[in-house]
């Protein structure tokens, strides 16, 4: 199996489209053309997980956070990152990271920390935005069947829990071909009307080239009559952040206290408690004060996530208690998301998860 057919398989699950503008994602080192030997699946890309990957025969490392986030100027080994990359460059080893583009995957690290907190009800907590696209075409109305299933088929018309979804109106569409033409009804030199089907049908944006070989792959016309727009609508199943809800109320305490057993973080750190019970729960994995308003405005009770300073838990305004997990504590257990996926996908090859802890942080 080559390397670039394994991150195939991750591309379909987490698309690099799905990544955050300034991150760093794909594949950082390495060529997908090389065959591969195993994959070690990690949080962080170091020195000693790559030292994992040697003694455990893995020439790819799946690894969740980017080792190279901005540009490399120099490669001289003066510090941990030209290391990393150094080393694996010796040793002929790959490293692809996956990063923002699983933490907007509805089923991503988010997801993983809701499931943690055993979490009902389960939403984005802040849906993406110009993330959806619509197609609108028009085609005889004895071929709209076929092209309609094979756009299905290709990814259109999906909308939240539904699929399979798509407007079609009937009408009479006029040409005339000319001489230069072939077309695939009417003649040349003559005005032709046809009963025509216009189908209209929304697509995730990054399937755009896909929808669109599709479109023109199962149309009739010589020339096809197209276009596609970009919708208002919000994706709820793309995004940062989680929210949903605890099976019952409980206590301030006794649910951080449960945070802290469930991530086995060395200390939680949070905003005043208000004497109130938790229900309403939001979450967002790394780095998540951006998103605070976020869960004020949702409604949450607690929103847990990392590395918030200490001007950020004034932005409680007694509306939400925050709690702050730590970034490696959130996130742990992103490596069992990708190692559970893989190894469903492509059972007859060896995926191991890295047993380096790259937690920085360590607590007295």
């Amino acid at each position: 199996m080559l390397i670039k057919e394994i991150i195939q398989h991750i591309e379909e699950f987490a698309p690099l489209n799905y990544a955050e503008d300034f991150d760093n994602v794909g594949l950082l080192v390495g060529d997908a053309e090389t065959e591969a030997t195993g994959a070690l699946i990690t949080l962080d890309t170091l020195e000693e997980v790559v030292d994992e990957a040697i003694a455990k025969n893995c020439n790819l490392i799946i690894s969740f956070h980017p080792i190279i986030f901005s540009g490399l100027k120099k490669l001289n080994g003066k510090n941990y990152v030209e290391r990393t990359v150094i080393k694996a460059i010796q040793h002929n080893i790959a490293i692809y990271a996956i990063h923002t583009a699983l933490d907007n995957q509805y089923k991503g690290v988010n997801d993983m920390i809701a499931k943690k907190l055993n979490l009902a009800n389960r939403k984005i907590l802040i849906p993406r935005k110009n993330s959806i696209k619509k197609l609108t075409t028009f085609v005889p109305n004895k071929n709209a069947e076929e092209l309609r299933f094979a756009l299905f088929e290709a990814g259109a018309g999906s909308i939240g829990n539904y699929d399979n979804c798509s407007f079609n109106v009937s009408g009479s569409g006029s040409f005339k071909p000319n001489d230069d033409a072939n077309p695939a009804v009417g003649q040349k030199g003559k005005i032709h009307f046809e009963e025509e089907t216009q189908i209209g049908i929304t697509f995730p944006a990054h399937l755009q080239s896909k929808i669109l070989q599709t479109l023109f792959k199962n149309h009739p016309y010589e020339e096809v009559a197209y276009e596609v727009t970009t919708l208002e609508n919000q994706h709820q199943h793309l995004g940062m952040g989680m929210i949903g809800e605890l099976e019952k109320e409980i206590s301030e305490e006794e649910f951080l206290k449960s945070v802290k057993e469930i991530f086995n973080a060395g200390i939680v750190r949070h905003s005043e408690l208000l004497g109130k019970t938790i229900k309403k729960v939001a979450v967002l994995g790394g780095s998540g004060s951006f998103a605070i308003e976020n869960a004020k405005h949702a409604g949450a009770d607690v929103y847990v996530t990392a590395d918030l300073k200490y001007h950020d838990f004034y932005k409680a305004e007694k509306q939400l208690i925050l709690a702050d997990i730590g970034h490696y504590e959130s996130e742990q257990f992103t490596k069992d998301l990708l190692y559970s996926f893989l190894s469903k996908k492509i059972r007859n090859f060896a995926f191991i998860l890295a047993d380096t802890n790259t937690n920085p942080i360590k607590y007295i």
